[in-house]
C-alpha cells in the first residue's frame, strides 16, 4: 500500500513538492482519521439518543427550541 502523498508549497518561491509521507506522518494521519471517524460517531450517538429523548416526551426539535427560547 502506498502512503498518501503530502504537497508542500513554498509560497515565497513558489516552489510546489509532492512527496509520500514519512512513517510517522502516516501514524499521525491514521490516529487523526480515527479520531475523527470516532468523533462522528460519538456525535451520531447523541444525535440519536437526542431524538429518542424529544420522541418519548412527544416534542419535535423546533418545539424544544421554542420552549426553551
Amino acid at each position: 500500500m502506498t502512503k498518501p502523498i503530502i504537497r508542500i508549497h513554498n509560497t515565497e518561491t513558489d516552489e510546489v513538492i509532492d512527496r509520500e509521507m514519512t512513517a510517522a506522518e502516516f501514524k499521525q494521519y491514521e490516529i487523526n482519521k480515527a479520531n475523527t471517524i470516532a468523533e462522528k460517531a460519538e456525535a451520531e450517538a447523541k444525535a440519536t439518543a437526542k431524538a429518542a429523548i424529544l420522541d418519548r416526551i412527544g416534542l419535535t426539535a423546533d418545539e424544544l427550541k421554542t420552549i426553551l427560547g
